[in-house]
């Protein structure tokens, strides 16, 4: 028997309390031998969580949902979205479960079996792709990048169905909410307006409490979703799946299907194996994000103005500062990227040098991030842009603090997938070594800075369902 003692615990049910409508009350399905892959032990003492609590028999069934405090309210949540632009009316949470708020935040299972919004799906989730949001979501926070979060990811001890049969898990994530621009579809397609006020209300208070009401609501959203892309342009990363069940409303990266990071750069690059047309490119994401949001801007318009000419004139001079707001993000991010923050040249002089720079990078099929992380060593090609920018006095120092050495490069993380998935998760911790503390090179990590081998050919991901 363990001698570390339960603690209390107090799982908050705000959401299903506040918006019953977009809430089923359901239980997670039983995991008879739940087995810890890994555990984030930072986040879970910033949650108030003891870690070594956590890896016990009964920490393990509080992860898994099998073992809750007395007065939690797990949900399946309710939302809408366009899925590659098609509109489905009723998505929700077809394998997940809101447990409940911890700390102000969402305590969220993936893979935790089938529930009314299932559909034809089985509920669950394989190793893989639930190590690889693991992954891919603390590499985005050691970034900086506003993402949710992995707290822990367990086997479940059963085989699923997919391809071949692979060994179930649990992801636990952790969110500041799951509320999505889906969200909000949901709510006006019920044609509910006191439904759809106390949304607004809801993420008001839980996101922007400055923002007052709907218009508020929207611009805030707008802002972040402007500041967000700009950093996934920033660092190569390519999300895959841009639905509009897949925006938050807080302005964190969620759901971390066919993401990966671009190694050499590209705009066209998709790695999305459903991706078919490109509709999720890499250079594409800031027009999707824009599409997105005209789609918010639709769910809110009885909000906006009584008068429906009126809210569609405000919907659209607030969707109209995205742009704007995308073009500072992304230019002031070059700024530090080329380590010219303290350099005179104006915005019109490096607008022009970061697009001629990328010019170059596309042309010559350079790796996106060792480039800026070296610039001297981009070869003879470059010779005369290097000249250019070097005689601006670029802090090469101050570079190497926002420029990553180690990203999730495919290759290796589909090297510690398969490994983890064959029981071996030694690199594993070696790739999350490296990547949770992206900026500081060490000895011994040479190969986690290395572009991908030619012989990895054309990388293709996968939902992961």
């Amino acid at each position: 028997m363990s001698d570390v003692s339960a603690p209390v615990i107090a799982l908050g049910h705000r959401f299903a309390d506040e918006l019953p409508e977009m809430a089923v009350s359901w239980q997670a399905a039983p995991v008879a031998e739940p087995r810890l892959l890994v555990l984030n032990d930072a986040l879970a003492v910033e949650l108030g969580l003891d870690p070594e609590w956590l890896r016990t028999g009964d920490g393990l069934a509080f992860l898994t949902g099998n073992r809750l405090p007395e007065g939690a309210a797990p949900v399946a949540q309710a939302y809408a979205g366009h899925q590659f632009g098609g509109y489905s009316p009723r998505l929700g949470d077809g394998r997940a479960l809101l447990l409940g708020e911890l700390g102000g935040r969402d305590l969220h299972l993936k893979g935790s079996g089938r529930t009314p919004f299932a559909r034809g799906g089985d509920g669950l989730a394989a190793v893989g792709p639930m190590l690889r949001e693991y992954v891919i979501s603390e590499a985005m926070h050691a970034l900086g990048i506003p993402t949710t979060r992995s707290l822990a990811v367990i086997a479940t001890g059963k085989s699923i169905v997919r391809e071949n049969l692979a060994p179930g898990a649990i992801l636990v994530r952790v969110a500041a909410s799951h509320l999505r621009v889906g969200s909000f579809q949901f709510a006006r397609a019920t044609g509910d307006d006191a439904l759809l006020g106390r949304l607004v209300a809801h993420a008001v208070d839980r996101h922007y409490p400055r923002a007052g009401d709907a218009l508020g609501l929207y611009r805030a959203v707008v802002g972040a979703q402007a500041e967000l892309i700009a950093r996934w342009m920033l660092t190569g990363f390519i999300h895959g799946v841009m639905n509009t069940d897949n925006m938050t409303i807080s302005g964190e990266t969620i759901d971390y299907g066919p993401c990966a990071f671009m190694d050499a750069f590209d705009p066209a690059t998709v790695f999305s194996s459903i991706d078919e047309g490109g509709r999720y490119a890499y250079g594409n994401q800031p027009a999707i994000a824009q599409w997105n949001l005209a789609r918010l801007a639709e769910a809110l318009i009885p909000l906006l103005d009584d008068d429906q000419e009126q809210a569609i004139t405000k919907a659209t001079e607030a969707l109209g500062e995205f742009r704007g707001r995308y073009a500072a993000a992304t230019l002031h991010g070059f700024r530090a990227k080329l380590g010219l923050t303290g350099s005179e040249i104006d915005d019109a002089a490096l607008t022009s040098l970061t697009e001629d720079l990328l010019a170059l990078l596309k042309a010559h099929r350079t790796d996106f991030t060792s480039f800026f992380r070296n610039p001297d060593e981009a070869g003879d090609d470059f010779g005369d842009w290097i000249r250019r920018w070097r005689s601006l006095g670029p802090d090469t120092e101050a570079m190497k603090r926002v420029n990553p050495v180690y990203i999730p490069r495919n290759h290796l993380v589909e090297e510690a997938l398969a490994a983890a998935t064959d029981g071996d998760l030694d690199p594993l911790r070696r790739l999350l070594e490296a990547i949770t503390s992206p900026f500081d090179e060490r000895p011994g990590l040479a190969r986690f800075a290395e572009p991908a081998p030619p012989e990895f050919g054309t990388y293709r991901t996968f939902c992961g369902t």
